[in-house]
């Protein structure tokens, strides 16, 4: 497998060296820290779509996925792509919907602050098959809960665009490609700063219900980011026909 993905153009020896080590692996294997973004980067534009590769960063506050998303758009670009990336939380709901059953109502934490229905409607079903690949890059500043009134961004076919959020998958949204930031329940609580530590359960819930580890195209295990390990699952791709149902 990993042969197919490193032949051509794509990566250099070290980096397809090391892929083919966690490819063939049988579960978790050490990456270097500071490789980590290109192995991804690699395997990223490996993948072959006729439409904008949609892919998913999924993790706990903790691990930061969208500071992960951002570290990726340079390695991606180096290699001839245009990439972008949506934080999730810009499609979080209007706080008067988030909070109404209190600032911090677990269950409205876990299902009804993002905007599932927005996000598909203004980034990934545009960027799918037979969209229009010009996609809302947000809608709403988490932190003053105004419009951000941005503007559609066309990108070209061969593009990838990088979802970054926590809870993201089991809701049926159509990602191309996963890769899950897995902490275990002490680093959570360890790493999560104190305002967010209420949400701490709703993540303990999504890890037994939803089982992002096990959905995931690719799993990198985050408890010290410092000495990430990384596990590529056995599906090539994930829709939102084999995602588990979050409820």
């Amino acid at each position: 497998m990993a042969g197919r993905f490193c032949a051509g153009d794509f990566g250099i020896h070290l980096i397809c060296g090391l892929l083919s080590v966690v490819v063939t692996g049988t579960g978790y294997e050490p990456v270097d820290a500071g490789l980590l973004s290109d192995v991804l980067a690699d395997r990223f534009v490996s993948i072959r779509a006729d439409h904008p590769l949609r892919v998913g960063v999924d993790g706990p506050r903790a691990a930061s996925p969208i500071a992960l998303a951002r570290n990726l758009l340079e390695p991606l670009r180096a290699r001839g792509r245009v990439a972008e990336i949506i934080d999730a939380e810009t499609f979080w709901r209007d706080a008067s919907l988030r909070y109404e059953w209190g600032r911090t109502d677990l269950e409205a934490f876990a299902y009804h602050w993002l905007d599932a229905d927005a996000l598909r409607r203004e980034a990934l079903s545009p960027l799918g098959p037979g969209g229009s690949s010009r996609f809302l890059p947000a809608l709403r500043d988490p932190a003053t809960n105004r419009s951000v009134r941005a503007a559609p961004i066309p990108v070209p076919p061969n593009a990838i665009v990088l979802i970054a959020g926590e809870l993201l998958l089991g809701r049926g949204l159509p990602f191309d490609y996963t890769v899950h930031l897995a902490v275990d329940s002490g680093a959570r609580q360890r790493l999560t700063p104190p305002e967010w530590q209420w949400t701490l359960p709703a993540h303990d819930s999504y890890d037994r219900t939803v089982r992002p580890a096990e959905l995931a195209d690719i799993v990198v295990r985050y408890n010290d980011p410092r000495h990430p390990a990384m596990r590529i699952g056995q599906q090539d791709q994930i829709s939102p026909d084999n995602q588990q149902s979050m409820r």
